[in-house]
């Protein structure tokens, strides 16, 4: 597959399974409770000398790991330990703190069983899919790693396409949307494609048309609930106000944005600006009473695409209203 390294050779394969986080410290639960302290209250008090050297002791063994080929990844390539440790933690604070990202029923998304996330696209450049992705794997209650559907342009880039596979995702296409929906994997997938991202600001939260539903029809013959999902906050981030098109052509690009920053202050114009996102999931619209041969019908299969599209754009316009201005309390 484009984007396969040597590095996955040396690595454990293992089947597709929804990939758990291991995320985070053990709760106060599972720890034994100290034979220090007492009135006094100072064995309560953290031991930052202890915490530091458990933190590298797990940091060298991350790195043996790494050097010895012992961790695991799945038939796509995904590497849940790089996905958790690394790649994840570098865009945390984007979700956390840049970004303020706030979910909105979450209790929507299956907790142990496929699923199928279709959500708006938009913002210049997709860092929507990144912050979906930080949304499912750390508010989830089961911290599940969403294995999003990407265009063939990202899988020709080599760094990204590489990257892409190692954080659980693949290029979008039946065979490969079928067998993780199968396995149970939550798989996501934005309809509208470039048309969505790379729409201009005067069409914010507009939504494109979906295309021929073939996303859908994956839902289908798998017999998975498909999750309307409405990322609010990306608009904002690049304002597209034109479009360089001469010279996107001649790099091979479906477009090259020109926003208010882009290009007049060079790298500078590449900040996303700092809008409050929401991300909303609505109640799954179910699949299985449907016959897996139901797939081939396409009047079934474009009226159930329109209605994805239809409670999409509907929970867009309610969340806009509930967050407010993009930018507070600047405005």
């Amino acid at each position: 597959m484009a984007g396969e390294s040597a590095e996955t050779d040396d690595a454990q394969v293992i089947p597709i399974t929804r990939a758990r986080s291991s995320h985070g410290s053990p709760s106060s639960e599972d720890e034994p409770p100290s034979s220090e302290g007492g009135p006094s209250g100072r064995g309560s008090a953290p031991d930052e000398d202890g915490d530091r050297d458990r933190g590298l002791a797990e940091l060298l063994a991350f790195l043996r790991r790494r050097v010895t080929g012992e961790y695991e990844v799945d038939e796509f390539g995904f590497d849940p330990e790089l996905t958790d440790k690394v790649l994840l933690e570098l865009i945390r604070p984007l979700y956390r703190h840049w970004f303020r990202v706030e979910t909105v029923g979450m209790h929507n998304v299956p907790g142990d069983s496929g699923a199928l996330v279709v959500a708006n696209h938009s913002g210049t450049l997709p860092l929507d899919g990144l912050m979906l992705q930080v949304a499912l794997h750390d508010d989830h209650p089961e911290r599940r790693a969403v294995r999003l559907l990407g265009a063939d342009l990202v899988y020709q880039l080599p760094l990204l396409g590489h990257l892409s596979r190692k954080t659980g995702h693949t290029l979008a296409c039946r065979d490969d949307a079928d067998r993780l929906l199968r396995k149970g994997e939550l798989v996501g997938v934005f309809p509208e494609g470039f048309k969505g991202v790379g729409k201009p600001f005067s069409e914010r939260y507009k939504l494109q048309r979906f295309g021929r539903g073939g996303f859908v029809a994956s839902a289908i013959r798998a017999g998975v609930p498909i999750v309307p999902c409405s990322i609010v906050g990306a608009e904002e981030i690049y304002p597209k106000v034109g479009d360089l098109r001469f010279l996107a052509r001649a790099l091979g690009l479906p477009y090259l944005p020109i926003t208010p920053l882009f290009p007049w202050l060079g790298p500078l114009g590449l900040v996303p600006l700092p809008s409050k996102w929401m991300i909303g999931f609505g109640e799954p619209i179910r699949t299985d009473q449907f016959d897996p041969a139901d797939a081939d019908d396409p009047m079934l299969v474009f009226n159930l695409t329109d209605q994805v599209r239809e409670v999409i754009q509907q929970q867009l316009n309610e969340l806009r209203l509930r967050r407010g201005h993009a930018f507070p309390p600047f405005f």
